[in-house]
């Protein structure tokens, strides 16, 4: 391989790398897009913590009415079932104590 092909792929690469790091910055910055949703989730698939359990991925049935996720804002309501979640355990570490 010569200088100006690993020039090349090199700046190659520091692109794609710079372009997956801003994907994930404005994913990050659009969960103030967002709003839990809770009644909907499958079993396991829960966002985060509720008053019995500190974990996501802990949700034991299918539409439990504290489990939750993370959907876009006004789409929870149009989920049958579906409620927007302002439960204090609603959070990361779900019940304390």
């Amino acid at each position: 391989m010569n200088k100006s092909d690993l020039i090349i792929r090199s700046a190659f690469a520091s692109l794609v790398a710079l372009g997956l790091t801003a994907a994930g910055t404005s994913a990050l910055a659009a969960k103030g897009d967002q709003e839990k949703c809770a009644g909907v989730v499958k079993a396991g698939k829960n966002d985060c913590g509720t008053s019995y359990s500190s974990c996501a991925g802990t949700a034991k049935k299918d539409n439990d009415a504290e489990a939750w996720i993370y959907v876009p804002k006004g789409t929870c309501e149009r989920i049958a079932g579906g409620k927007i979640t302002t439960s204090p355990h609603a959070m990361p570490g779900g019940k304390k104590g």
